[in-house]
């Protein structure tokens, strides 16, 4: 490794400091709730242990289920330790530091009560009361059907009133509405107790460092900008491919499933980032503005063209993993008879200037044959005019590969000759792992968008706008699926319904293979003209 190496290995593993958040209490309703021990609480004590808490600030667990504060803090040690000591675990792979814990653990409170009923809300005030601060953030962990109800209650009580010197916020998680109606009603009863500027509205895939590198990539380098439109590039695949079957949550599932779930969100978000024009500064206002104008301009297929343009499937038996599991309507609070998509792949046009016909395929499902979150560009062929008579048959396209999970890095597969007597082409890559270069602590993707929700910061979280725009180019797929809502099987550990093979290929283009790993001497993508 030469000295300019270490330096850099150097550079990226010291990383500038941020200051401790403000003094605040944070109540976490639905607090005996899965997400509140897996992530939630997690991320806390990793900003705690890394000095980004202030040190009177408490976290007040509350929910109908009978804990006091001993027995919340046991509770959620527990899991904790077992998954901190999970190098495999999302977030894991550092040991619980017992001392931190203790010191954490003090600062962990729970109250007992209906979130439904007016009398937490007494409890919630006197709390307030006895705080050090009267900053206040209320963090809906619930299912999302009360984010309306605990909305209205914080109004009633007064307890979303700002003054000089203190902040009432409150974050919600996905998914923000079911469809375009419930999203605008759902953004009307919110905004009747308090500001936009009060809302954060939180999508976890946001938080992660490779989702926020896509900006960096693309704006703080100028040899891509040039390249960055539709001259140049060809199509878009995004892709959220998931080893795991619904698990526990069939009740959740069969109200969602995979559309609901994952495209106005985390793929729409993706693709927003993507292909958002550059910001006029590098600030909430302006960069939410540039998303919204591209969810707007996503094209809301009509109704007959929908079929053509998307595919349904749904998970059978099969084997992943090296395990034998069940299909989909196997598993717990699944009906027998469910048609419930499990996976979901479609193409969407944005009608705007820089990307006028250039399509972006979307896909994403559960129990397919690797864990693999990326966004995969494919540029336009060079022209072969060049290459005639000789032992080239073809010139086959560039990728930039943007992998955000599990190999988190960016990869650009380019051609160049092999050796020997006759010009034969080879594909090659070249790139960094992000592994390789900074030191990544143990974190579950929500640390930066609690501290941000702490520090007032609003950049990547999702505003009323991008909601709505996000469901309106949702909507017909909902409208005509539930119409005719038959849906495709697929084997479990396979790369999904064949039905997504056909929707590229009507293009003459084909998926970028999931989980392909990437790196110095692999593969090479799709359409390599490798030659053996």
């Amino acid at each position: 490794m030469t000295q300019t190496d270490h330096q850099h290995q150097e550079d990226g593993q010291h990383q500038k400091a941020a200051p401790p958040a403000d003094d605040t209490t944070m109540f976490i309703f639905g607090a005996s709730g899965d997400l509140v021990k897996r992530l939630l609480v997690p991320s806390l004590y990793n900003l705690d242990r890394d000095g980004l808490l202030d040190r009177g600030m408490n976290i007040v667990g509350v929910d109908i289920a009978d804990h006091d504060d001993d027995s919340f803090r046991g509770h959620l040690k527990d899991f904790i330790a077992d998954k901190a000591a999970d190098k495999h675990a999302e977030g894991g792979g550092q040991e619980l530091d017992e001392d931190h814990w203790q010191d954490f653990a003090q600062r962990l409170h729970y109250l007992q009560g209906d979130f439904t009923e007016s009398d937490i809300y007494a409890q919630i005030k006197a709390h307030l009361d006895n705080a050090s601060s009267d900053n206040a953030i209320f963090y809906c962990a619930t299912a999302p059907r009360f984010f309306g109800e605990i909305a209205t209650q914080l109004g009633q009580t007064d307890l979303m009133k700002e003054g000089d010197n203190r902040y009432r916020r409150m974050v919600v998680e996905k998914p923000f509405g079911h469809d375009l109606e419930s999203a605008k009603a759902l953004n009307a009863q919110l905004l009747e107790v308090m500001k936009e500027e009060q809302i954060y509205r939180i999508d976890h895939f946001l938080g992660k460092e490779t989702v926020q590198n896509i900006l960096v990539a693309r704006f703080a380098n100028v040899l891509f900008e040039p390249f960055w439109n539709n001259h140049y590039i060809d199509h878009i695949q995004i892709t959220a491919a998931e080893t795991v079957g619904v698990e526990t949550r069939g009740k959740f599932y069969e109200k969602s499933g995979a559309m609901r779930d994952m495209v106005p969100n985390h793929l729409f978000q993706l693709l927003a980032m993507v292909a958002i024009e550059p910001p006029a500064a590098f600030g909430a206002d302006a960069l939410r503005s540039e998303k919204a104008k591209v969810l707007g301009a996503l094209r809301p297929w009509p109704r007959e063209e929908v079929r053509q343009n998307s595919v349904r499937g749904q998970y059978r038996a099969g084997t992943a993993s090296d395990k034998e599991v069940p299909g989909y309507r196997d598993e717990p609070d699944v009906a027998e008879d469910s048609n419930t998509e499990t996976y979901v792949a479609m193409k969407m046009m944005v009608d705007n200037w820089r990307w006028v016909n250039v399509p972006f395929y979307l896909r994403t499902g559960k129990r397919l044959g690797a864990r693999d979150t990326e966004i995969a560009i494919c540029f336009k062929p060079a022209p072969y005019a060049q290459f005639r008579g000789t032992d080239v048959d073809r010139v086959t396209s560039n990728w930039l590969i943007i992998q955000l999970q599990p190999n988190e890095g960016m990869w650009f597969d380019f051609q160049a000759k092999r050796p020997g007597p006759e010009l034969e082409m080879d594909t090659v890559k070249m790139g960094f792992a992000y592994k390789d270069f900074f030191d990544l602590p143990a974190a579950t993707g929500y640390e930066t968008l609690i501290y941000d929700c702490l520090t007032g910061d609003q950049m990547l979280f999702q505003r009323v706008d991008t909601i709505e725009n996000s469901w309106r180019a949702v909507q017909p797929f909902l409208d005509a699926w539930a119409e005719d809502d038959s849906v495709e099987g697929y084997e479990a550990g396979s790369d999904g319904p064949q039905s997504a093979d056909d929707l590229l290929e009507r293009d003459g283009r084909q998926w970028h293979k999931i989980g392909e790993v990437t790196g110095p001497g692999v593969a090479p993508v799709p359409g390599s003209s490798r030659r053996k």
